[in-house]
């Protein structure tokens, strides 16, 4: 039977890793499988369910980043696109990349039931996304391949083709860019984690 420890030392195999390679340990199916899996058990407030998942591999994944290239040299000086885009052909380099939404009809929907707390849904949504986001670049990590989450939906420029693109609904908000491939050399890290005193954050009362 599984236990708690399982599942922590899964979480820490979760590492940025940005030394990555075109090629995957698993099968394309494989993948879809876990995406599906996080879409439909990862939790969501109220069981919302406004997350979506695009999965783009081989041309497709090629293509994200070719319009990531696009969009951060009309948005940046020359100077800083320059020394960016090195780190846009490594995602390129890599296997593929999943896109994680929200959808705000799904959201505005939820708001329009519970008036009184539509402020705060915006923010359990942010919560929600990144529990996806953390379930599939564990799982992946836990299957060989290596992981880096993007967030170049900062240019909504980006954002707008990446919907035209793929031909995706309006309302779907595009939250990060998790881009994935084998290791090079075998790596999977591109850094040791660093921890602060864990007694400077965690307290405990009534023990």
């Amino acid at each position: 039977m599984a236990s708690a420890d399982n599942f922590i030392s899964a979480t820490e195999t979760r590492l940025s890793c940005y030394t990555l390679t075109n090629k995957s340990p698993i099968s394309d199916s494989r993948i879809h499988e876990i995406v599906n899996a996080t879409i439909k058990s990862a939790p969501s407030a109220f069981n919302v369910q406004s997350a979506r998942a695009v999965i783009l591999l081989k041309q497709d994944h090629e293509k994200i980043w070719d319009i990531g290239d696009a969009c951060l040299k009309k948005a940046m000086p020359e100077a800083a696109y320059q020394s960016l885009a090195p780190k846009i052909q490594g995602f390129k380099n890599a296997y593929g990349t999943i896109l994680f939404f929200e959808d705000q009809a799904a959201l505005d929907t939820l708001k329009s039931k519970n008036p009184g707390i539509q402020h705060v849904i915006p923010e359990w949504a942010q919560h929600s996304s990144g529990m996806h986001q953390f379930i599939v670049w564990t799982a992946l990590e836990l299957e060989g391949l290596g992981c880096n989450l993007q967030h170049y939906n900062f240019m909504p420029a980006f954002s707008e083709q990446v919907r035209e693109t793929w031909k995706l609904p309006e309302t779907w908000e595009l939250h990060c860019q998790l881009v994935f491939g084998q290791p090079k050399d075998g790596l999977t890290r591109s850094r040791e984690r660093t921890y602060l005193p864990l007694e400077d954050r965690v307290k405990v009362f009534g023990s």
